[in-house]
């Protein structure tokens, strides 16, 4: 087996870095992800139905209109497979990530050892089919606020060690991300609040802790908006607030330069009424913990 960093070829890699993916990162990803398909044997449905010569040409087509993200990622899986077996595969990438596609669109094209495409083909479209259907969902919120002035922002209720790929997923789909991890930026929520003694001390704490760090304070009331206005907050969180209460922390807070996220409770039937509060963001978290996979489909030509 030889080394990982030379799974992918450079303009996979290249494409990878231009999205601020980490070539090597999906490389290990897809290798893990291959080593649970193959965990307890070889693709013994393949090695019967299918001789090891025979080689195929196939394609990666939606099946629905969506948003497209992972293109990237799915091609890094059949590389990572390839190199691993020794196989010979081309891979073409016919549409870019963030693409909004159309049925029967074709988004990736391989070619090479017919067992060694099969082998791979869940695993790639697993990756694909769930990135783009977390771009797909984002899309939607981001056309449901559009004109308002709001963000869709996401949050770190990703999938474990997909965080990297989800977020991307997210810009694809026209949103932005929150911090990537608990050490870029602080984020002070009722527990840090309870434990530090309030919000001005939590805020304050915070500040004397990590002076550099960029730092958001959730608030549950209009009270604890003033608090934390008063205790020098330049971002606050919203949580679970009426229209009308953000309404009226956009108006008191706004004259300070706060900017204000609203998050907790909702819906793309209320986003654009949130959106129309006045606040900066919407902090949704369904966007990558609740996507429906995006239906594309892996059939060979010949």
């Amino acid at each position: 087996m030889t080394t990982i960093s030379a799974a992918l070829p450079r303009v996979v890699a290249d494409s990878l870095c231009t999205y601020g993916l980490d070539p090597l990162e999906v490389a290990l990803l897809a290798r893990d992800a291959l080593a649970e398909d193959l965990a307890l044997g070889p693709d013994v449905t393949t090695a019967a139905t299918v001789t090891a010569e025979a080689t195929s040409i196939g394609d990666v087509a939606c099946r629905t209109s969506g948003v497209l993200a992972g293109v990237d990622v799915a091609a890094s899986v059949l590389h990572v497979l390839a190199q691993d077996t020794g196989a010979s595969v081309r891979v073409d990438v016919l549409r870019r990530d963030g693409g909004r596609l159309l049925p029967g669109e074709v988004v990736l094209t391989v070619a090479g050892p017919t067992r060694t495409l099969l082998t791979a083909e869940r695993t790639m479209l697993n990756l694909v089919c769930h990135l783009s259907g977390v771009a797909t969902l984002t899309a939607q919120w981001v056309d449901a606020v559009r004109g308002t002035g709001a963000a869709v922002r996401d949050t770190r209720k990703t999938t474990p060690r997909l965080r990297r790929l989800e977020k991307h997923a997210v810009r694809c789909g026209g949103g932005f991300n929150h911090r990537m991890a608990l050490g870029d930026a602080a984020l002070i929520k009722d527990n840090h609040v309870a434990a530090a003694g309030g919000v001005a001390a939590a805020l304050h704490a915070v500040r004397r802790h990590a002076p550099d760090v960029p730092v958001e304070v959730e608030c549950d009331t209009l009270e604890q908006v003033r608090q934390a206005v008063g205790a020098g907050a330049t971002l606050v969180l919203l949580d679970n607030m009426t229209l009308e209460q953000m309404g009226s922390a956009v108006a008191y807070a706004r004259p300070f330069g706060v900017r204000l996220e609203a998050s907790g409770g909702l819906t793309l039937d209320s986003a654009a009424a949130v959106a129309a509060t006045g606040v900066d963001f919407l902090a949704v978290g369904a966007v990558t913990h609740s996507a429906t996979v995006l239906d594309l489909g892996f059939d060979l030509r010949c």
